[in-house]
């Protein structure tokens, strides 16, 4: 039986804003590179695009496991991987001048929901 208790449920809520978000990186990536101030381009929208889908199979993959009625760990040990992975990526952009500063609130989240999700892993992987 999964414990249901804070961190389960926080961690359902970024895996549901993940999904969230990030769908609308698919469909809007413009919009979301101006709002990073980030080069705009057709090149640029695209690829953003395509990142934005991979955070969306990641999100929607997190949160099924969570929501299913058995553990998943290994989903839970990659979607970690990839927040941990995506605020590096972030953190470099700003560094770069890729994106301004603001994006620096988005790896932030990130690297604290890759390792809120890595704390979830270590509980559930001794319980499956």
């Amino acid at each position: 039986m999964k414990k249901k208790d804070w961190l389960y449920w926080l961690l359902v809520l970024i895996a549901a804003a993940t999904f969230l978000t990030d769908a609308i990186q698919v469909f809007a990536p413009g919009f979301i590179l101006r709002l990073l101030s980030a080069e705009t381009t057709k090149t640029s929208e695209h690829f953003f695009a395509i990142v934005g889908m991979f955070m969306v199979l990641f999100g929607g993959a997190t949160l099924q496991a969570l929501l299913s009625f058995k553990h998943h760990p290994v989903v839970i040990l990659w979607s970690s991987f990839q927040k941990l992975g995506a605020a590096i990526a972030v953190g470099l952009g700003v560094q770069r001048g890729v994106f301004a500063s603001l994006a620096l609130v988005v790896a932030i989240v990130d690297f604290l929901s890759g390792v809120l999700a890595l704390w979830y892993w270590s509980r559930i992987r001794r319980e499956s």
